[in-house]
């Protein structure tokens, strides 16, 4: 994978976070008071059903049961726990609390996606700790129980999503819409009837409400999912987990920018701390003959020893075919140029 892909690939993954950052300031300003779930499922559940219509495409086989864990982890209770430590704690205390999601991936992908652990995957995780400490660990934090917790719940469903959806990958000939689109609808429906029985409906909805929803539905749900799953098939699961920390970063600076929340030297000095832990765990472009940033390995020149007669007369090798056989090819590379072709936008 080149340099500039590589770039490319993170910045436009981290646009996601991104985006989710200003979840916080939208719930605080324009959202009807105490109704999280009710929060939750509208932004997901409306988008979801408008991508599976445009698909046309259902889960087949296991990928039911896939899909429903992978929307509860990602969509459903991540949501859920997103707007509650919204609701409990400042904006940038709410996001910056949940990013210790890095942390999870890295032990979750000991196990599951059989990676070991690096001395500068530890020193990144190391970093960004410090500079969420510096970010969070203010007198004027005003930390509560139930949003640290809740933020904590939201950071173990995050990273568990990000590792299970790494592993599980994306069935083959379902667009990465629809894929997005399954999550959407899995997570809202889990949500529906949890919000009904314990919130019910506000007893009016506002411009500002519908606003609200309408930014988190469409550009908070449905096109930042879909970016952040690309980036989660084209990136390591640990890289993509750091990119989360555009989401505390985005949150502290939308509060300093519309809420007047100060920033001091030390909250100053823990944002750079973050920027370079994301930097760190970014994968780094691969030199002639290594391997690519995703983890795979550059395809094998093609045998064009001087012992072959098509090679001393400088003609292309030609494959033998028997009438009743076709020529060998390996599975394995059929299969990647398939999923070469589905993953891609």
């Amino acid at each position: 994978m080149s340099g500039h892909r590589v770039i490319g690939d993170s910045a436009l993954t981290a646009l996601a976070p991104a985006v989710w950052g200003s979840t916080y300031l939208v719930t605080t300003e324009l959202l009807p008071p105490d109704r999280p779930l009710l929060a939750a499922m509208i932004r997901a559940l409306p988008a979801g059903l408008v991508l599976v219509a445009i698909g046309r495409t259902l889960p087949r086989g296991e990928w039911w049961w896939r899909a429903l864990v992978l929307g509860v982890l990602n969509i459903g209770a991540f949501f859920y726990l997103l707007f509650v430590a919204a609701y409990h704690l400042p904006g940038g205390v709410a996001a910056l609390v949940m990013s210790v999601q890095p942390m999870i991936v890295l032990l979750l992908g000991v196990g599951l996606l059989r990676q070991r652990i690096k001395a500068i995957q530890v020193a990144s995780c190391a970093l960004g700790a410090l500079g969420v400490a510096l970010l969070v660990l203010q007198p004027q934090a005003a930390l509560d129980a139930v949003g640290v917790a809740a933020g904590l719940g939201g950071a173990l469903c995050m990273a568990a999503g990000i590792v299970f959806t790494k592993r599980w990958g994306r069935p083959e000939g379902v667009g990465l819409l629809t894929f997005t689109g399954w999550q959407l609808t899995f997570g809202g429906l889990v949500l529906l009837p949890v919000a009904l029985l314990a919130e019910g409906l506000p007893s009016e909805i506002t411009g500002e409400n519908v606003t609200g929803f309408l930014y988190l539905s469409v550009i908070g749900a449905l096109i930042a999912y879909a970016v952040w799953f690309r980036g989660i098939e084209r990136l390591p699961a640990l890289a993509v987990s750091f990119l989360a920390f555009a989401s505390p970063l985005a949150a502290t600076i939308l509060g300093y920018v519309f809420l007047g929340e100060s920033l001091s030297a030390a909250q100053l000095a823990g944002a750079a701390a973050v920027v370079a832990a994301v930097v760190m765990a970014q994968p780094k472009p691969s030199r002639r003959g290594g391997p690519r940033a995703g983890g795979t390995p550059p395809p094998a020149p093609q045998d064009t020893s001087p012992d072959t007669p098509q090679a001393a007369s400088g003609e292309a090798p030609q494959p033998s075919v028997t009438p009743h056989h076709r020529p060998s090819v390996d599975q394995g590379d059929l299969r990647g140029d398939r999923k070469l072709r589905t993953h891609s936008l």
